[in-house]
């Protein structure tokens, strides 16, 4: 858990950046309809959460800004015995004085008064850019003076870069769920089952170990499935000696894992897999030991290209000379995706990859990433030996950027072939 003391660093860690005589607004999240008066599960504004810890919706933080004073108010639904009946307990302004280290709490209802009071002698207002219409519009009545607009969710996602030592404690629990899972899936017999049967059984360890939410849907793709990079039907039948690409991590209070094994149905791989598996994941091990602060991720996907290249070439999978495969990306077929991608509070973290100039923000310590190269054959891929076709195999773990090299905080989550084969014999 993050400590009130960690949100309150961080929202006057944010006071900091914003300029004189400015107001910062930062919303919760909302309740999503799903159809008719049905609802989407809450989860937070990522934002929000980030510089609160507050989980309810209909909330706001308020910024204020006078030189280099700064007041923070939290907006809080208001107390309502009615509500509460359908809808739950809601903390209420009185109790979020006790739990919140901010200058004052408020009720939603004293929202736009207290805006209308705070913009009155501002220059620039903050507020993130992808609001809803509604919450604009409110903004706006009341901003009619103001000179500059400025998008807060920016400086935001750049404090969220580089993660705290209990941001990285959560994410390690988020993993170690995800590994139960992961073995879960490897050690179930899985002849007869179906995709959605699998995906069943990661789900309920996410939810059993109290992570009660995915951090993204579950990809269970069997097979030629697995082809599709954002295959989420997960309704086919697992066929036997065909390979299933698991790509699932949970959420645990906020923060996320992305974890992708591909392992065989019936828990042997073939000898074609086998020479499939071992090549991604040879490339995955160099990319990994390539990480390092000031190394740039274009870098290791350069040279992720460039080893996955080698492997196809050197497995019939390309035909001709290497440099002019490379220059022509004709790997880009079998491998169009990236090496991986910031995580955190999003299973892709709104965290920037460049700077305010343009450039490309280089690895620091605290960083975390994904790594996960992959190749993916069709099976109507009649340029590629027949063996190949209709196998696709994805490996991610989900790497620390440490001051020497990195942590691999998934390190446990089998992977090896051998690893994969033995747990699925137990």
């Amino acid at each position: 858990m993050i400590s009130e003391k960690e949100y309150k660093a961080r929202r006057e860690r944010l006071a900091k950046k914003l300029s004189k005589n400015s107001v910062a607004v930062v919303f919760s999240g909302e309740f999503k309809t799903r159809s008719n008066d049905t609802e989407y599960p809450f989860r937070q504004n990522s934002n929000f959460y980030y510089l609160s810890g507050f989980t309810e919706d209909n909330a706001a933080l308020l910024f204020v800004k006078r030189k280099k004073k700064v007041q923070t108010i939290l907006f809080v639904e208001k107390k309502d015995e009615k509500k509460e009946l359908w809808s739950g307990k809601r903390v209420g302004e009185i109790e979020a004085k006790k739990l919140f280290l901010v200058d004052k709490v408020c009720t939603m209802n004293d929202f736009s008064s207290k805006l209308k009071e705070s913009l009155e002698d501002k220059n620039s207002l903050y507020y993130d850019f992808n609001l809803q219409y509604n919450k604009v519009k409110t903004l706006k009545r009341y901003s009619k003076k103001i000179a500059h607009y400025k998008n807060i969710a920016l400086l935001v996602h750049e404090m969220r870069l580089i993660k705290s030592k209990q941001e990285i404690r959560l994410i390690q629990k988020a993993i170690g769920i995800t590994k139960d899972a992961h073995h879960s899936a490897m050690a179930l017999r899985k002849n007869g089952k179906y995709e959605y049967e699998l995906q069943a059984e990661i789900e309920y360890i996410f939810k059993k170990n109290g992570a009660y939410s995915d951090a993204y849907t579950s990809i269970v793709a069997c097979g030629n499935s697995a082809n599709t990079l954002h295959y989420i039907s997960n309704d086919k039948p697992l066929v036997d000696k065909e390979l299933i690409l698991i790509d699932a991590g949970c959420e645990y209070e906020g923060y996320a894992s992305d974890i992708t094994r591909s392992i065989p149905v019936d828990g042997k791989f073939t000898s074609a897999q086998k020479e499939l598996y071992n090549m991604v994941l040879d490339v995955q091990k160099k990319i990994i030991k390539m990480i390092q602060p000031n190394v740039k991720r274009s870098d290791l996907h350069k040279k992720s290209e460039e080893l996955l290249c080698k492997g196809m070439l050197k497995l019939g999978i390309l035909e001709g000379k290497y440099r002019k495969l490379l220059k022509k990306e004709k790997h880009k077929k079998y491998y169009p995706h990236g090496i991986g991608h910031w995580m955190g509070l999003d299973v892709h973290d709104e965290a920037p990859y460049k700077d305010k100039k343009g450039k490309e923000i280089p690895l620091k310590k605290g960083m975390v990433l994904t790594i996960e190269p992959g190749i993916y054959i069709d099976k109507d891929d009649k340029t590629v030996p027949k063996k190949y076709r209709g196998i696709g195999i994805r490996i991610e773990d989900d790497i620390l950027v440490t001051s020497k090299g990195y942590k691999n905080l998934s390190k446990k989550i089998a992977k090896s072939i051998l690893e994969i084969e033995f747990i699925s014999k137990t």
